[in-house]
């Protein structure tokens, strides 16, 4: 009886070890890249403006649970959105009454000029090929728009907004260097909430 208690320990011991190792076995730098989707939700926007881009993201693998990855985006095209808000938030009058209370229903692009981010991430193997991961971390996000309002005025308006983001995924391990990447952030900036959505490929150095 006690000759199978030690069999049974060793055994555990073992596994426990293996796994062990399996998890510190895989570190490393890794790179990903591909669509970036964003909906920018503006203050005083109708409705979330839907822009896309590209994104990358490096990161550092410290073994088969945690990473720190830090990412890019930048827009490639345009978002169209309507817009209504009072006039002396541009100090502008556009129909020239005097009146800066007015409320000013304005149609406009607005535009990623870049988002940068950093985040801790944590990932967790469901098979030997695909594992579920969550991140949260800081960004910070560069934008611009073009309003035309009723009055025939075009006014142009730059925004950064920074804030904390979380977001989840999933990657797929098409072998042991390259895999595909998807996930889903949401960035609580002030003035402009977003969401964002990335599919794409990785390479693990």
């Amino acid at each position: 009886m006690f000759k199978y208690i030690l069999i049974a320990s060793a055994a555990t011991g073992l596994a426990v070890s293996a796994q062990a190792q399996s998890y510190e076995s895989d570190t490393g730098f890794y790179l990903d890249g591909g669509y970036q989707y964003l909906e920018i939700e503006p203050d005083g926007a109708e409705q979330g403006v839907d822009t896309n881009g590209i994104a990358a993201r490096l990161g550092y693998k410290f073994n088969n649970v945690f990473s720190l990855e830090g990412e890019l985006a930048s827009g490639i095209d345009d978002g169209e959105f309507d817009y209504n808000t009072d006039e002396d938030e541009f100090n502008f009058d556009d129909n020239n009454d005097g009146d800066f209370n007015d409320l000013i229903a304005a149609s406009g692009d607005i535009g990623l000029n870049y988002l940068v981010g950093v985040f801790g991430r944590a990932d967790l193997p469901i098979t030997e090929r695909l594992d579920v991961f969550a991140r949260a971390g800081y960004s910070y996000i560069d934008l611009d728009a073009s309003l035309a309002t009723p009055g025939g005025a075009a006014i142009d308006v730059a925004d950064s907004e920074n804030g904390p983001a979380v977001g989840a995924g999933l990657t797929y391990a098409l072998n042991e260097n390259w895999e595909l990447r998807g996930d889903y952030t949401y960035y609580s900036f002030e003035d402009a909430d977003t969401n964002g959505a990335m599919v794409g490929v990785g390479y693990k150095f």
